[in-house]
């Protein structure tokens, strides 16, 4: 099975799992994507209570395992400044 490592970013209330916006299409879960999540340049950063397994099941649906690293725990993350997730600029 191939593998792909992932970057969870946090801070002290929440986290978000970033990833590519080309695999949230190449998945087909753009639209599947809440607006709780963040986008910023080529990246989106998936919210970690529903979004972040959405993305992990589509992966594993195509046969590909993620990975998980802990990037450093922050009092309040940039990611949060980021714009919503919005389907339409993916």
């Amino acid at each position: 099975m191939k593998t792909v490592t992932k970057t969870f970013l946090r801070d002290y209330a929440h986290g978000w799992l970033s990833v590519k916006r080309k695999e949230i299409k190449d998945l087909g879960i753009v639209h599947d994507i809440s607006s709780w999540s963040y986008m910023n340049g080529c990246s989106v950063y998936l919210e970690e209570d529903c979004d972040v397994e959405k993305y992990i099941m589509a992966q594993k649906e195509k046969g590909v395992e993620v990975k998980i690293k802990l990037g450093k725990c922050v009092e309040s993350s940039p990611v949060r400044r980021y714009n919503r997730y919005n389907p339409y600029f993916v």
